[in-house]
């Protein structure tokens, strides 16, 4: 399986110099930036007071900008944007909803855009360290499966392939402070099991002299709106 950061994934994939991306589940908006800086005019959207306060205190890197809302009712026009990026973001959309995201995604592409989406699987070490507070086993399998019905909105699959990317965190105290921010309910569990999880983080993470490393499959897919 090929070793790619998703950054070089996406740059040999998207012509994002000029093109309207719509980043859906921004977070903190690193990618957001990341895409602006490459030339692309990106709105990120995101649920979460909290990290749509942050993304937005953040000093910008170009014309970017944020919106807070869902998958499900994205808050764009129909019809004018190049690109729709869901980046580790689909899995997080509640089973009845993934449907409803993906015809948004449809009606929000201008004809012949393309949709980019990238998800974690259930698999390799990174997943195995937080699996004991937080497995996402289902909710990872049912962002796949719900792909499959993307014909249906007239998103026909161009590419679709597997690599591995690379978790980089500092330290355990990183590890628990990523896990506990992205989802707070599994801070109660995480104290529970940190001795357990403590174990884990160290005999399947790689140390370095700046950190520790975990591999992580992705599986990405490239849509193009008919």
């Amino acid at each position: 399986m090929d070793r790619r950061t998703s950054a070089e994934v996406m740059d040999g994939l998207l012509p994002l110099s000029g093109a309207t991306v719509i980043d859906v589940g921004c977070g903190d908006g690193w990618l957001t930036r990341l895409l602006t800086k490459k030339g692309a005019h990106v709105t990120g959207i995101e649920v979460s007071p909290k990290h749509l306060a942050h993304a937005q205190s953040i000093p910008h890197v170009g014309d970017e900008h944020y919106m807070q809302g869902i998958a499900e009712d994205l808050p764009i026009p129909s019809k004018s944007a190049d690109i729709i990026i869901f980046f580790n973001s689909l899995h997080h959309v509640d089973k009845a909803g993934l449907f409803k995201a993906l015809r948004e995604s449809a009606r929000v592409l201008k004809p012949g855009g393309l949709l980019f989406i990238c998800e974690p699987l259930a698999e390799g070490d990174y997943f195995e360290v937080m699996k004991p507070v937080h497995d996402e086993t289902a909710v990872r399998r049912n962002a796949q499966e719900a792909l499959r019905y993307g014909p249906e909105f007239g998103l026909l699959q161009e590419k679709a392939f597997t690599y591995v990317d690379t978790v980089k965190l500092k330290d355990f105290q990183a590890f628990h402070d990523r896990l506990t921010m992205i989802n707070p309910h599994v801070r109660e569990r995480f104290d529970e099991k940190e001795e357990e999880l403590r174990e884990l983080f160290e005999s399947h993470g790689r140390q370095t002299g700046d950190g520790w490393l975990f591999d992580q499959p992705m599986r990405a897919h490239l849509l193009r709106r008919s």
